[in-house]
Protein backbone atom coordinates (compact mmCIF):
# COMPACT_ATOMS: atom_id res chain seq x y z
CA UNK A 1 0.00 0.00 0.00
CA UNK A 2 1.61 3.28 -1.10
CA UNK A 3 1.92 6.17 1.79
CA UNK A 4 0.65 9.80 0.86
CA UNK A 5 2.39 12.33 1.90
CA UNK A 6 -0.62 14.70 3.41
CA UNK A 7 -0.63 14.61 7.17
CA UNK A 8 -4.17 14.07 7.75
CA UNK A 9 -4.57 11.12 5.82
CA UNK A 10 -2.84 7.66 4.90
CA UNK A 11 -3.48 6.91 1.29
CA UNK A 12 -5.33 8.68 -2.30
CA UNK A 13 -7.26 7.61 -4.59
CA UNK A 14 -8.04 9.50 -7.78
CA UNK A 15 -11.24 7.73 -9.78
CA UNK A 16 -11.04 11.79 -11.06
CA UNK A 17 -8.38 13.46 -12.47
CA UNK A 18 -8.07 17.48 -12.85
CA UNK A 19 -9.92 20.47 -12.69
CA UNK A 20 -10.99 23.85 -12.92
CA UNK A 21 -10.30 26.68 -10.90
CA UNK A 22 -13.38 28.20 -8.81
CA UNK A 23 -12.24 30.39 -6.19
CA UNK A 24 -9.14 32.40 -4.89
CA UNK A 25 -7.31 29.44 -3.23
CA UNK A 26 -6.93 27.61 -6.56
CA UNK A 27 -4.59 29.94 -7.19
CA UNK A 28 -1.52 28.09 -7.03
CA UNK A 29 -2.95 24.48 -7.15
CA UNK A 30 -0.30 22.02 -6.06
CA UNK A 31 -2.52 19.28 -8.12
CA UNK A 32 -2.29 21.17 -11.47
CA UNK A 33 1.30 21.31 -11.62
CA UNK A 34 1.88 17.70 -10.19
CA UNK A 35 -0.67 16.48 -13.32
CA UNK A 36 1.76 18.46 -16.04
CA UNK A 37 4.74 16.90 -13.90
CA UNK A 38 3.46 13.37 -14.74
CA UNK A 39 1.97 14.10 -18.32
CA UNK A 40 6.17 15.09 -18.84
CA UNK A 41 7.16 11.98 -17.27
CA UNK A 42 4.68 10.14 -19.80
CA UNK A 43 2.30 8.58 -16.85
CA UNK A 44 -0.98 7.46 -18.62
CA UNK A 45 -3.18 8.55 -15.67
CA UNK A 46 -1.66 12.05 -16.27
CA UNK A 47 -1.79 11.90 -20.16
CA UNK A 48 -4.66 14.58 -20.98
CA UNK A 49 -2.38 17.45 -17.76
CA UNK A 50 -4.82 18.64 -15.64
CA UNK A 51 -7.78 18.76 -18.13
CA UNK A 52 -10.54 16.70 -16.45
CA UNK A 53 -10.41 12.83 -16.51
CA UNK A 54 -12.68 9.71 -15.19
CA UNK A 55 -10.72 7.38 -14.45
CA UNK A 56 -12.76 4.45 -15.12
CA UNK A 57 -10.30 1.52 -14.70
CA UNK A 58 -9.33 2.85 -11.23
CA UNK A 59 -12.58 3.42 -9.40
CA UNK A 60 -12.58 0.07 -7.79
CA UNK A 61 -9.33 -0.21 -6.55
CA UNK A 62 -10.11 0.41 -2.90
CA UNK A 63 -11.89 -2.95 -2.49
CA UNK A 64 -8.44 -4.58 -3.65
CA UNK A 65 -6.82 -2.92 -0.49
CA UNK A 66 -7.36 -4.84 2.19
CA UNK A 67 -6.04 -3.00 5.44
CA UNK A 68 -8.28 -0.51 6.76
CA UNK A 69 -6.97 3.10 5.50
CA UNK A 70 -7.93 6.35 5.39
CA UNK A 71 -8.16 7.34 1.66
CA UNK A 72 -8.26 11.07 0.44
CA UNK A 73 -10.62 11.11 -2.34
CA UNK A 74 -10.00 13.05 -5.64
CA UNK A 75 -6.36 14.58 -4.73
CA UNK A 76 -6.02 15.54 -7.88
CA UNK A 77 -9.47 16.49 -8.44
CA UNK A 78 -12.56 17.60 -7.21
CA UNK A 79 -15.50 14.75 -6.96
CA UNK A 80 -17.96 17.62 -7.42
CA UNK A 81 -17.31 19.55 -10.40
CA UNK A 82 -19.49 20.13 -13.00
CA UNK A 83 -18.73 18.52 -15.71
CA UNK A 84 -18.45 15.13 -13.54
CA UNK A 85 -22.08 12.94 -14.19
CA UNK A 86 -24.26 12.20 -11.36
CA UNK A 87 -24.39 8.74 -12.55
CA UNK A 88 -20.27 8.65 -12.12
CA UNK A 89 -20.24 10.43 -8.59
CA UNK A 90 -23.01 7.09 -7.24
CA UNK A 91 -20.66 5.22 -8.60
CA UNK A 92 -17.60 6.39 -6.30
CA UNK A 93 -20.30 6.32 -3.72
CA UNK A 94 -21.00 2.99 -4.59
CA UNK A 95 -17.44 1.84 -3.65
CA UNK A 96 -17.24 3.58 -0.83
CA UNK A 97 -19.85 1.94 0.32
CA UNK A 98 -18.85 -1.43 -0.45
CA UNK A 99 -15.17 -0.41 0.95
CA UNK A 100 -16.31 -0.13 4.41
CA UNK A 101 -13.57 -0.98 5.96
CA UNK A 102 -11.89 2.08 5.12
CA UNK A 103 -12.45 5.55 5.74
CA UNK A 104 -13.03 7.86 3.06
CA UNK A 105 -11.68 11.74 2.86
CA UNK A 106 -14.01 13.58 0.74
CA UNK A 107 -13.07 17.55 0.36
CA UNK A 108 -14.57 19.55 -2.41
CA UNK A 109 -15.00 23.38 -3.06
CA UNK A 110 -18.47 22.72 -5.22
CA UNK A 111 -20.38 23.23 -1.63
CA UNK A 112 -23.52 23.88 -3.64
CA UNK A 113 -23.78 21.00 -6.05
CA UNK A 114 -22.57 18.66 -2.93
CA UNK A 115 -26.06 19.82 -1.34
CA UNK A 116 -27.68 19.31 -4.57
CA UNK A 117 -26.71 15.81 -4.70
CA UNK A 118 -26.59 15.13 -1.07
CA UNK A 119 -30.18 14.11 -0.45
CA UNK A 120 -29.71 11.83 -3.90
CA UNK A 121 -26.72 10.09 -2.70
CA UNK A 122 -26.36 6.74 -0.79
CA UNK A 123 -23.88 8.16 2.50
CA UNK A 124 -22.31 5.21 4.28
CA UNK A 125 -21.11 6.20 7.51
CA UNK A 126 -17.07 5.99 6.74
CA UNK A 127 -17.76 8.90 4.53
CA UNK A 128 -16.35 12.01 5.67
CA UNK A 129 -17.54 15.03 3.85
CA UNK A 130 -15.11 18.13 3.49
CA UNK A 131 -15.80 21.81 1.82
CA UNK A 132 -12.74 24.11 1.31
CA UNK A 133 -12.73 27.83 2.95
CA UNK A 134 -9.83 29.91 2.40
CA UNK A 135 -11.33 33.26 3.69
CA UNK A 136 -14.34 34.82 4.96
CA UNK A 137 -16.02 35.09 1.39
CA UNK A 138 -16.92 31.54 1.49
CA UNK A 139 -18.06 30.69 4.58
CA UNK A 140 -21.53 29.82 3.28
CA UNK A 141 -19.89 26.74 1.93
CA UNK A 142 -19.91 25.24 5.72
CA UNK A 143 -23.81 26.18 5.26
CA UNK A 144 -24.00 23.56 2.19
CA UNK A 145 -22.09 20.99 3.87
CA UNK A 146 -24.35 21.64 6.64
CA UNK A 147 -26.90 20.47 5.37
CA UNK A 148 -26.00 17.15 3.82
CA UNK A 149 -26.30 13.79 5.36
CA UNK A 150 -22.82 13.10 5.71
CA UNK A 151 -21.87 11.57 9.29
CA UNK A 152 -18.18 13.07 9.76
CA UNK A 153 -18.64 16.41 8.58
CA UNK A 154 -15.03 18.81 8.44
CA UNK A 155 -13.74 22.08 7.26
CA UNK A 156 -9.86 22.17 4.83
CA UNK A 157 -9.39 25.99 5.74
CA UNK A 158 -6.26 25.92 3.41
CA UNK A 159 -4.55 27.79 1.91
CA UNK A 160 -6.15 30.03 4.55
CA UNK A 161 -6.02 33.87 3.23
CA UNK A 162 -7.71 36.27 5.70
CA UNK A 163 -9.37 36.18 9.01
CA UNK A 164 -12.15 33.49 9.68
CA UNK A 165 -14.01 35.75 12.77
CA UNK A 166 -17.30 34.33 14.35
CA UNK A 167 -17.60 30.71 12.67
CA UNK A 168 -20.30 29.02 12.97
CA UNK A 169 -19.20 25.36 13.56
CA UNK A 170 -22.32 23.76 14.45
CA UNK A 171 -22.51 20.14 13.28
CA UNK A 172 -18.77 20.05 12.23
CA UNK A 173 -16.62 17.48 13.46
CA UNK A 174 -13.18 18.78 12.45
CA UNK A 175 -11.35 21.44 11.11
CA UNK A 176 -7.64 21.11 9.19
CA UNK A 177 -5.82 24.60 8.61
CA UNK A 178 -2.59 25.63 6.43
CA UNK A 179 -0.89 27.87 4.59
CA UNK A 180 -0.21 27.78 1.10
CA UNK A 181 3.33 26.66 0.15
CA UNK A 182 5.77 27.03 -3.36
CA UNK A 183 6.35 29.35 -5.41
CA UNK A 184 4.66 32.63 -4.75
CA UNK A 185 2.72 31.68 -1.49
CA UNK A 186 0.20 33.93 -0.02
CA UNK A 187 1.30 34.64 3.26
CA UNK A 188 -0.82 33.88 6.92
CA UNK A 189 -0.92 35.25 9.53
CA UNK A 190 -0.62 33.77 13.05
CA UNK A 191 -3.39 35.37 14.57
CA UNK A 192 -5.64 34.01 11.74
CA UNK A 193 -4.69 30.88 12.70
CA UNK A 194 -5.10 30.90 16.74
CA UNK A 195 -8.44 32.45 15.81
CA UNK A 196 -9.54 29.67 14.42
CA UNK A 197 -8.04 27.28 16.68
CA UNK A 198 -9.81 28.86 19.92
CA UNK A 199 -13.27 28.87 17.89
CA UNK A 200 -12.33 25.64 17.50
CA UNK A 201 -12.23 24.86 21.42
CA UNK A 202 -14.99 26.73 21.75
CA UNK A 203 -17.39 24.18 19.93
CA UNK A 204 -15.37 20.99 21.08
CA UNK A 205 -14.24 20.51 17.35
CA UNK A 206 -10.70 18.92 16.65
CA UNK A 207 -8.74 20.55 15.18
CA UNK A 208 -5.13 19.96 12.64
CA UNK A 209 -2.58 22.41 11.69
CA UNK A 210 -1.41 21.31 8.76
CA UNK A 211 2.19 23.69 8.01
CA UNK A 212 2.97 27.22 8.03
CA UNK A 213 3.86 26.96 4.40
CA UNK A 214 5.30 29.32 2.08
CA UNK A 215 8.69 29.08 0.04
CA UNK A 216 10.36 26.44 1.62
CA UNK A 217 7.06 24.59 4.14
CA UNK A 218 9.37 21.98 5.20
CA UNK A 219 12.04 24.79 7.02
CA UNK A 220 8.82 26.92 8.44
CA UNK A 221 7.62 23.61 9.58
CA UNK A 222 3.95 23.12 11.44
CA UNK A 223 3.87 23.84 15.23
CA UNK A 224 1.93 26.39 16.27
CA UNK A 225 2.55 27.88 20.01
CA UNK A 226 5.74 25.31 20.44
CA UNK A 227 3.54 22.20 19.70
CA UNK A 228 2.00 20.18 16.96
CA UNK A 229 -1.84 19.43 16.67
CA UNK A 230 -2.95 16.61 15.17
CA UNK A 231 -6.50 16.14 16.31
CA UNK A 232 -8.93 13.74 14.48
CA UNK A 233 -12.43 13.20 14.31
CA UNK A 234 -13.71 10.69 17.18
CA UNK A 235 -14.94 8.53 14.27
CA UNK A 236 -11.54 7.16 13.65
CA UNK A 237 -7.36 7.89 14.58
CA UNK A 238 -4.83 7.91 11.60
CA UNK A 239 -3.25 4.31 12.11
CA UNK A 240 0.53 4.60 13.11
CA UNK A 241 2.92 5.22 9.84
CA UNK A 242 4.12 1.64 8.09
CA UNK A 243 7.62 2.24 6.36
CA UNK A 244 7.82 5.44 4.14
CA UNK A 245 7.32 4.79 0.49
CA UNK A 246 5.82 7.02 -2.42
CA UNK A 247 2.69 8.74 -2.58
CA UNK A 248 -0.11 7.25 -4.23
CA UNK A 249 -1.61 8.85 -7.76
CA UNK A 250 -3.59 6.12 -8.59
Amino acid sequence: MAKSKIEWTETTWNPVTGCTKVSPGCKHCYAEVLAHRLQLMGQNNYRNGFELTLQEHVLEKPLSWRRPQTVFVNSMSDLFHDRIPDQYIERVFDVMRRADWHEFQVLTKRADRLEQLGATLEWSSNVWMGVSVESAQYVSRIEHLRRTPARTKFLSVEPLLGPLPALDLTGIDWVIVGGESGHGARPMQESWVLDVREQCLRFGVAFFFKQWGGVNKKAAGRLLEGRTWDEMPKTKKLSEPSCAIQTSLL
